[in-house]
């Protein structure tokens, strides 16, 4: 049987271990929501499209993006909005078509990719990979779709990369294939955007 002073001081140190352990997650804890302000100016979105003869290659500028994003859960709000009327390929007539008979930008000018997760976890200063889950509104109708990005902190700047495969004609838009030009069902988009940072309104 342990002593009074014994039984006191192998209390005393489980605490003391207690106390150490709760200290250590206290950062995580109390990690505070960050604010992302994508800059349009500089951020580029390129698709490419495999075909028969050569692979089409164009962009699509951002409208804007701006998420709300909590480190402590991973849950994200807020939205990066593509203007579906910017794509170009550098063929005025392979565009009109694009716009006109597959994207019909008329009716759905806008491409909005809505984040609701993120894995990973976000370094203050260097470099970072994550995956952001969350659905993409193409042509009127959501698609659940999930972003691998890596992303370079720095300066109160994100530097962000990110590649996906969109399966557009599994998503309901018309094959542009030809009799004599035969074109992938798939469409290869890749990412490069600058990204503000701010935690509560205070740069990091």
């Amino acid at each position: 049987m342990l002593s009074a002073s014994t039984t006191l001081r192998v209390f005393r140190n489980l605490l003391l271990l207690v106390v150490s352990a709760t200290a250590g997650l206290a950062p995580a804890a109390s990690a505070q929501a960050l604010s992302v302000q994508l800059d349009p100016a500089q951020t580029k979105i390129e698709f490419a499209l495999g075909a028969t003869l050569h692979s089409v290659h164009g962009s699509f500028r951002l409208r804007n993006g701006a998420i709300r994003f909590d480190p402590t859960t991973g849950t994200v709000s807020g939205a990066i909005v593509i203007d579906a009327t910017s794509g170009e390929s550098g063929n005025d007539g392979r565009d009109k078509r694009m716009h006109r008979e597959i994207l019909e930008s008329d009716k759905f000018p806008e491409i909005i990719f809505t984040p609701k997760q993120i894995r990973g976890a976000l370094a203050a200063d260097g470099p970072s990979k994550l995956e952001v889950t969350g659905q993409i509104r193409l042509h009127g109708q959501d698609h659940d779709i999930t972003l691998p990005v890596e992303a370079v902190s720095g300066g109160g700047k994100l530097q962000l990369t990110a590649q996906t495969v969109i399966p557009y004609v599994l998503w309901g838009l018309k094959n542009p294939s030809t009799f004599i030009l035969r074109v992938s069902d798939k469409v290869t988009i890749d990412i490069r955007a600058t990204a503000r940072v701010s935690s509560e309104g205070t740069p990091r």
